[in-house]
């Protein structure tokens, strides 16, 4: 018998055997134990992962706006917003003109379906293209423009009309806005208006406001529709006020991933910015009415790699007094948790900024409040003036009529209002601020060029208002430090300098004249344009050493750099050298420009320019 080791004696009072023996118990043990480990402590089979079903981004426009009932695509090449901020006014115009519009990224899309947009009845494509850089299409656009450059897709059958948005300081102006509408007739496109040349050298929102206003009623007559006669705003996105809301979940200034700020990963861009630290901040101009900083900026940890003549993008926070005064004007409390949830399901565009976030986050982080407003904000916010008059102005000041342009000149631009200004200066204008954050533009960042050379100091850089007009020599010589204190041999560097006075703006006069004792530069030329009754600048030193600089240009190979102001000093820097091959090099003027034209090409030739 299980359990017993025990034989019974004839001579021992037998006694009752137990039920489970040792044994029995020893086994029941382990079987228990292996029951409960089995049950508890196995290694459970990895689940089947259940099908979740992948939302699919649309790549089709077409199919989109089929799908949504659209028969007007805008198109936007955008680099700073503004090309984007009018592809939405003209996407809502086209509601009041019983049309249906939508504002599209092209980057998101495939562009090679452009053809296809004639499936679709009484349809068009409106393209706001803004030139960036020497002539270049923007970021976004740069795919779309290849695709331009490439294709022999035959667009017969698709309307289409053109925005370009340019500057004409610069030489290639609105480039990329011709050539889009050159293109697009060259393919077989049907042009229903004229394009349009935006130039932000003088009213970029003027431009925009008088091809608008010619545009649409062009339109009217291509379709055969008629204006609704609409004026009352159409609002793209509605407000969600979040009573209670965990507050880690609340943006509070990260422009693209929540607590980006607090903790910082790379790789770092535009929507996730490195935090800097400031290690050094001076002026650098001695007087004037201008204020001139050198900032330090230490990017160590974050990974980041950059060259001399780099931008850096700050981005700005708004006056808190300012923003502070906006709430009280409209009477809300600033610290409310909202969204503001595109109304336009379909669109990939869900928030105007970053939601959730509080009315005070947003204006101090993500709108444009200190900027003069623009006319279309103007004619939005006009429905909540009580007073007729008031109204009555905020509208004409929209219109592209001759007294509505003096009347924004002056009373808008001229005196810088800001939208505080403005609502302090019409006591009866008062906005729901959701809508006010509907319709100011997003705050951009601001854009410096990097003074300093990673070859030499590679986790600080400088940033600076460029010092340095005009430049000639090896373009691998350093400015702030001594390439010969490296070994390395550098040919001739002859800086030219120009600014008003001696005493008030001669920046970095203290390193320039030892980089010049030293021999890192071999000539330090300096032209103080207001220093004596005649003006003096760049470009007249520049013609007085013709014979030399020419010498060094064509016959040394020399690297020619400008930097400085783009509607003046670049333009009249660039005539003189034109001069200079004429009269010394015996070129006629075309081939003068076609040989400077080369020497661009060949990066021989850089600019660094602002208008």
């Amino acid at each position: 018998k299980k359990g017993t080791h025990e034989q019974p004696s004839q001579n021992r009072k037998t006694t009752p055997e137990p039920l489970l023996g040792s044994l029995d118990i020893f086994l029941f043990s382990l079987i228990a134990g292996l029951l409960i480990y089995w049950f508890f402590f196995r290694k459970k089979p990895e689940p089947v992962p259940e099908m979740k079903t992948q939302q699919i981004r649309e790549t089709s426009f077409i199919e989109k706006m089929k799908k949504t009932n659209r028969n007007v695509v805008v198109f936007y090449g955008s680099q700073t917003g503004t090309a984007e901020e009018f592809a939405n006014r003209l996407a809502k115009d086209a509601q009041r003109y019983g049309m249906k519009g939508m504002p599209t990224d092209p980057e998101e899309y495939d562009m090679s379906e452009l053809s296809r947009l004639k499936e679709i009845p009484n349809s068009m494509a409106v393209f706001c293209m803004a030139t960036y850089g020497e002539g270049d299409p923007t970021d976004n656009a740069q795919e779309f423009y290849d695709w331009m450059q490439g294709t022999d897709d035959d667009l017969a059958g698709v309307n289409f009309a053109v925005f370009g948005l340019g500057n004409k300081t610069y030489e290639h102006f609105n480039a990329t806005g011709k050539y889009t509408d050159k293109r697009l007739a060259e393919l077989g496109g049907n042009r229903v208006f004229d394009l349009g040349l935006g130039d932000d050298d003088s009213n970029l929102e003027e431009d925009f406001i008088s091809w608008k206003e010619q545009f649409w009623p062009a339109v009217c007559e291509f379709f055969g529709v008629e204006a609704t006669g609409e004026d009352s705003s159409i609002r793209q996105f509605e407000l969600v006020v979040h009573n209670d809301i965990n507050m880690n979940e609340v943006y509070t200034g990260e422009m693209g991933r929540l607590k980006s700020f607090q903790t910082q990963k790379p790789p770092f861009d535009s929507k996730n910015p490195f935090l800097a630290t400031v290690t050094g901040n001076r002026k650098l101009n001695e007087g004037g009415n201008r204020h001139l900083m050198h900032i330090e900026l230490d990017i160590t940890d974050s990974k980041i790699r950059y060259d001399s003549g780099d931008h850096v993008a700050v981005y700005p926070t708004n006056d808190a007094a300012v923003v502070n005064r906006i709430g009280e004007r409209l009477g809300v409390d600033l610290d409310t948790v909202i969204s503001l949830k595109n109304l336009d399901e379909e669109s990939n565009k869900k928030h105007p900024f970053p939601c959730p976030t509080t009315y005070r986050t947003a204006l101090t982080h993500y709108l444009d409040i200190n900027n003069t407003p623009r006319t279309n904000v103007l004619f939005e916010l006009a429905q909540y003036a009580s007073d007729p008059q008031e109204q009555e102005n905020m509208r004409k000041m929209a219109s592209a009529s001759p007294e509505g342009k003096a009347l924004y000149h002056s009373w808008v631009l001229d005196s810088e209002r800001n939208i505080l200004a403005i609502l302090e200066d019409l006591p009866s204008l008062n906005p729901p601020i959701d809508h006010l954050c509907e319709l100011l533009p997003r705050l951009q960042a601001r854009y410096y060029s990097i003074a300093s050379s990673s070859k030499v100091k590679a986790a600080v850089f400088n940033i600076i208002p460029t010092p340095f007009p005009c430049m000639l020599g090896d373009p691998n010589s350093a400015c702030h430090s001594n390439p010969r204190e490296h070994g390395k041999e550098v040919g001739e560097t002859i800086l030219y300098f120009g600014c008003r006075h001696k005493n008030e703006d001669f920046l970095y006069q203290q390193e320039l004249e030892e980089f010049e004792r030293a021999g890192v530069l071999t000539q330090l030329n300096v032209a103080f344009s207001r220093d004596q009754e005649h003006k003096i600048y760049v470009q007249h030193l520049l013609k007085k050493n013709k014979e030399q600089l020419w010498k060094l240009i064509h016959s040394n190979n020399a690297h020619i750099y400008v930097c400085g102001d783009a509607r003046n000093m670049a333009r009249d820097v660039h005539t003189a050298f034109y001069e200079i091959a004429e009269e010394v090099g015996g070129l006629t003027h075309t081939q003068a420009v076609d040989y400077f034209k080369k020497l661009m090409t060949k990066g021989r030739y850089s600019q660094d320019v602002w208008s």
